[in-house]
């Protein structure tokens, strides 16, 4: 996935407001669901919802108004009742590394109980791209 950076995005140095990488990989996980078939609604629609249990943030370089970062995504782990998502964020020209990360989520019910992942869900977080419904 791709973000522009705009001036908005960035702090008084024209540097990215650290916190905006949070956001950067939310856009990113549901980027990644809608890639293998799935929504966030169509998920709520049938129960199920990601709640981000810990998030952890390596700040490389500096992203400045202007560039466009490339959003790398993947599933680190799978648990029981919880996904880890890996991101990368690389500026799109140079390939320089910008911010690497990771979020836990945890799987609940719409009245936040925890909940087993379904195996539906696991094969499509676990599969190859499919293209979006």
């Amino acid at each position: 996935m791709e973000v522009r950076i705009y001036y908005e995005d960035t702090d008084c140095g024209g540097v990215v407001y650290y916190a905006n990488y949070l956001k950067y990989f939310e856009r990113a996980r549901t980027h990644y669901l809608e890639e293998r078939g799935l929504s966030v609604v169509g998920l709520l629609k049938e129960g199920t919802q990601f709640l981000v249990v810990h998030a952890e943030v390596d700040y490389r370089s500096p992203a400045r108004y202007g560039e466009t970062l490339a959003v790398e995504t993947t599933v680190a782990q799978i648990g029981r009742t919880s996904v880890t998502f890996a991101h990368v964020i690389r500026e799109r020209a140079s390939q320089r590394v910008v911010v690497e990360g990771s979020a836990k989520l945890v799987t609940v019910d719409l009245q936040g109980k925890v909940k087993r992942l379904e195996k539906s869900l696991v094969d499509a977080l676990q599969s190859p791209l499919r293209g979006t419904r």
